[in-house]
């Protein structure tokens, strides 16, 4: 296959893969439909109360005072909805926990009241028939909810990536903006606030893009040029934050006794448990949705396979497979552990050099994330290195480099790469210049974690 054709199956493979708004474009004007539905995973679901309470909600609003944001110029809109009142209203009401009643515009319900009133009076002076002119109270609330949108942070993190060649390319690019919702619910008879919840929500923003751009013969020039973005809508985020708000308010009211549930005591413990699993999820998950965790045990038995290239006074080195065997001790300092191992390998000259070695390796280990389930980490430290017969073993230094993912907790999988610098000359038997000799090794491995962990997380948090 020629590279032109490569070229332009490059572009057509980026073109239709994950594009699948692009086979689905709005060419034609859609009718209105039912509002479309948020998460729909809830620990509430089937659970019911004895006897709903009424609240009232007099403002839920946009408190952050933030603008959307553009490439250029000003924009006068505002980046959050400004009607969180009648988002809570429904979330409310869809709870089935609460009966929310009208306090936004309570105003115009009174307005409306007082025409009813007049009308009956004017009606029963009129006509000789007894006209009641009275109407039912007013509910009034027992609990009022507060609160509001209180932050909109934009480009909290944007990224993206690309490739190109021989005419043929696409890139993606990503943003994710987060709102925060903070909702308390307030007693009406003595002012006491019962429970304040705090929800935050990220809102997405994708771009994908492919293009062409190939002269197919001398006269003939072919652009190709498709992409797709797709930004979640800043309302929908709004909703669920407030949905989720509400639930939680729901929840934690349920534990501490301040709604009471269908079922009884054995409802509130089950609720508990579910809500102590997901509450620890949420502490454990910083900022940007990295999700932190204890993931290695204490000790760990370590295998690794690769090749190893000599670097002496011969030319010509081959790589030669090896192998090693390492035991892993962590501290109590999350990103430090000590590990102690035995390797054996192959160095080759090609038609001048070739021996069977064993090493003796004790290392430091730094890695850099670890309460995340891929780490760079890197290591260095002492050993020595010997024949079979381990006469005359030679003193090196060595450090290097690599990653660590873990499938699943006390399981990691990990590429390496080391230099290993001897402290002399004799290494291939041929001592010439004034460079010691050294090798390189390149590899994988598998980390077989062992222990408890060290449930480190909660006090190494925002570290």
């Amino acid at each position: 296959m020629s590279k032109k054709n490569i070229g332009v199956l490059v572009a057509l493979l980026l073109i239709f893969s994950g594009c699948g708004a692009i086979f689905n474009q709005p060419l034609e004007i859609t009718e209105a439909r039912l509002g479309e539905n948020t998460t729909k995973k809830s620990m509430l679901k089937g659970l019911l109360p004895i006897n709903p309470t009424v609240v009232g909600v007099y403002k839920f609003r946009d408190q952050t005072g933030q603008y959307k944001l553009v490439e250029n110029g000003t924009s006068w809109s505002t980046a959050v909805t400004q009607g969180g009142t009648s988002i809570l209203l429904k979330s409310l009401e869809d709870s089935k926990w609460f009966t929310p009643i009208e306090r936004e515009n309570v105003s115009n319900l009174l307005n409306e009241r007082q025409i009813i009133r007049s009308t009956r009076q004017e009606y029963s002076k009129n006509n000789k028939e007894q006209v009641t002119t009275s109407i039912p109270p007013l509910l009034f609330a027992g609990v009022l909810l507060e609160g509001g949108v209180i932050s909109y942070d934009s480009n909290i993190i944007t990224g993206g990536s690309g490739a190109r060649y021989f005419g043929a390319g696409g890139s993606t690019q990503y943003r994710q903006d987060r709102i925060t919702v903070y909702l308390r619910a307030v007693s009406t008879s003595n002012g006491q606030i019962l429970k304040t919840v705090y929800i935050s929500k990220t809102i997405l923003s994708q771009g994908i893009s492919a293009n062409l751009f190939r002269y197919v013969n001398l006269k003939r020039l072919l652009e190709v040029e498709t992409g797709v973005t797709r930004n979640e809508p800043t309302q929908l985020a709004v909703k669920e934050a407030i949905d989720k708000a509400v639930e939680t308010l729901i929840v934690e009211g349920i534990i501490d006794g301040l709604w009471i549930p269908k079922g009884g005591q054995e409802v509130v413990e089950v609720l508990r448990e579910k809500y102590k699993k997901e509450k620890e999820e949420a502490d454990s998950t910083v900022l940007l949705d990295r999700k932190l965790e204890d993931r290695r045990g204490k000790s760990a038995i370590s295998i690794t396979a690769g090749s190893s290239h000599i670097s002496g006074d011969y030319s010509n080195p081959k790589g030669k497979l090896g192998t090693s065997i390492a035991y892993k001790f962590q501290f109590k300092k999350p990103a430090l552990n000590l590990n102690v191992g035995f390797g054996y390998f192959q160095l080759e000259n090609e038609g001048a050099f070739k021996e069977d070695l064993m090493s003796f390796d004790v290392n430091l280990e730094y890695n850099f994330l670890p309460y995340d389930n891929v780490s760079p980490f890197m290591y260095g430290g002492i050993g020595t290195v010997s024949d079979l017969d381990i006469a005359s073993p030679q003193v090196k230094f060595q450090y290097g480099l690599g990653v660590e993912y873990l499938p699943v907790n006390n399981i990691g999988i990990k590429l390496f790469g080391e230099q290993n610098m001897l402290t002399n000359d004799k290494l291939d038997g041929l001592i010439q210049g004034k460079r010691d000799d050294f090798y390189w090794r390149i590899g994988v491995g598998v980390n077989f974690y062992m222990g408890k962990p060290y449930n480190r997380v909660k006090s190494v948090i925002f570290e």
